[in-house]
């Protein structure tokens, strides 16, 4: 590896932890404004807060497509097959590269390139696992059953067997792999760190270029230079290099941070296309800084099958745009999603199996909170915080709501993903922004784990959701700790069938398919079913 691929090599690695730091620290900022912010406001008394919120829509709310829980299963496996195949069609384009240009002088030919193809396959995996909301563990089990089928298949393939030849070069395959599950399978790092990634490295190269001005300077240093480290010595002088160059770089990055915002907003990306890209991209970079020590700048070359997912995605936007234009597609189901706050593990477990399954064919609504950040952060979100904009993004005002609900993005990423809107309100206006919700949405899903009747926010939100107009029915999620006599109470009045009760004392797999399942059913069946 010669000089200039050390330093690119140091400038990803060095990005790349500062995008888990910085993910975390933005993640930890953001709850203490938010906190800040939602209780910035007095909290007004809750019989006046249940006062008429915002006037009913003076048109009637078009009714939602029918959609079942099969159309949401087939939905995740077209998506899961797209993501199969465009990953194919990167890791064969790699694959061919690879052999023409890295491996010069190796005989082309197809079961050649299906075998290479193959081994660099390990990404979908990573991709599956971040749609499907895997566990760490099971990735990596799922990793290792991958490698034992590239060693037996490069076994088989080579005409001259080499076991240890074969498990080194899958080692080096494989290594990437450690980075990309470091960045986009944690929590906080999956929703934030992909979206810092890129200008952290213009901070960390904007760094290397102060160390090279020094490098620069050493053999004959000006009077200035020599002043200043006479001033504050040597090791504050190379720091001052270091850091200083930020200034310079800032204003640039976050304008890079705000187009990246932007594009978010006009859909050319998507938090899931964002971090397929980022997986792959690891990858290929590891791919393109090997061939670079034999061909310089020429390695960047292996980067190139990157350009299948812009091309692919804005050709399924057009496609998209084209079906809406002409009218061909009817508005998806909305589901507004309640929960007891402070118990933010249940809920983000809730969020990973359900909600994520949801997204797939319909689209989430919700009052945002400090216990769903890591899974409702956007890229807006990121930036317009970064920014020091939070503040924009709040209800302030009763008034501001059919503003605020008129922003929502409802049309679906070119993935076929439908993304979560959230209303910021403080104390006193999320009333107002729940009862503005229930008109705009066609099923509830209410988290009341551990609910008690001291819990008066909750039950202010079962007495409403008994009482709204338009809203057929509500699945209400209980356990061993929720005061089922309370809740009833509270929703007391509503007509019947309207609250389907689950008790959710154990969250497996079957339970969670059941919870997905009464989503879907609740909407279908008749008033008064159950």
């Amino acid at each position: 590896m010669n000089n200039s691929t050390g330093k690119l090599l140091f400038i990803f690695l060095v990005a790349l932890l500062l995008s888990l730091i910085g993910a975390w620290w933005v993640a930890r900022r953001y709850r203490q404004a938010m906190r800040r912010s939602m209780s910035a406001a007095l909290a007004v008394p809750l019989a006046a807060a249940a006062a008429p919120g915002p006037p009913e829509m003076a048109t009637p709310h078009p009714e939602p497509a029918s959609v079942t829980v099969t159309d949401n299963r087939r939905a995740g496996l077209r998506l899961a097959g797209f993501l199969t195949g465009l990953s194919w069609l990167i890791a064969l384009s790699s694959a061919a590269l690879q052999l023409h240009v890295v491996m010069d002088g190796m005989a082309f030919s197809v079961p050649r390139l299906l075998t290479l193809g193959f081994v660099q396959l390990w990404p979908l995996i990573v991709c599956l696992g971040l749609l499907w909301r895997w566990s760490r563990w099971r990735v990596a089990g799922v990793l290792l059953l991958w490698a034992l089928a590239c060693f037996a298949l490069v076994h088989w393939r080579s005409e001259v067997p080499d076991p240890r030849g074969t498990l080194l070069y899958l080692g080096v395959e494989l290594g990437p792999a450690v980075l990309a599950a470091a960045v986009c399978l944690g929590g906080t790092t999956r929703a934030i760190a992909p979206w810092l990634l890129l200008p952290m490295i213009g901070l960390v190269w904007a760094s290397l270029a102060g160390m090279d001005l020094i490098a620069l300077l050493l053999p004959r240093p000006p009077e200035w230079f020599l002043s200043l480290t006479g001033l504050l010595g040597a090791r504050p002088t190379m720091l001052l290099f270091v850091l200083a160059p930020w200034l310079l770089a800032w204003w640039p990055l976050k304008r890079l941070g705000r187009a990246l915002a932007h594009a978010y907003t006009r859909k050319w990306l998507s938090d899931l296309m964002v971090l397929f890209t980022a997986v792959w991209g690891i990858s290929l970079l590891d791919k393109s800084l090997m061939a670079a020590s034999d061909l310089g700048l020429g390695g960047a070359v292996m980067l190139l099958p990157l350009l299948w997912v812009p091309v692919v995605m804005g050709a399924l936007l057009w496609r998209q745009r084209t079906a809406q234009g002409a009218g061909r597609t009817k508005r998806a189901p909305t589901l507004l999603v309640l929960r007891v706050f402070q118990h933010d593990a249940r809920i983000q477990a809730l969020f990973d199996h359900v909600i994520e399954r949801w997204r797939l064919t319909g689209n989430t609504v919700l009052i945002a909170g400090t216990d769903l950040v890591e899974r409702t952060l956007d890229a807006v979100d990121i930036f317009t915080f970064i920014d020091g904009r939070l503040a924009e993004r709040f209800i302030h005002r009763p008034a501001d709501v059919a503003a605020r609900l008129a922003a929502f993005d409802l049309a679906p990423d070119a993935d076929g993903r439908y993304r979560i809107n959230e209303c910021y309100c403080h104390d006193t206006t999320w009333q107002q922004a729940l009862a503005a919700l229930m008109q705009r949405s066609d099923v509830v899903l209410m988290d009341l784990r551990s609910f008690q009747a001291h819990n008066q926010g909750c039950r202010h939100e079962l007495g409403v959701l008994a009482q709204a107009a338009r809203l057929q029915h509500v699945v209400v999620l209980t356990d061993g700790e929720t005061d089922r006599a309370a809740a009833r109470a509270a929703a007391a009045g509503a007509p019947a069938g309207r609250f389907v009760w689950l008790d959710t004392s154990t969250t497996g797999r079957a339970k969670r398919r059941e919870v997905l399942q009464s989503l879907f059913t609740a909407r279908a069946e008749p008033r008064g079913a159950r």
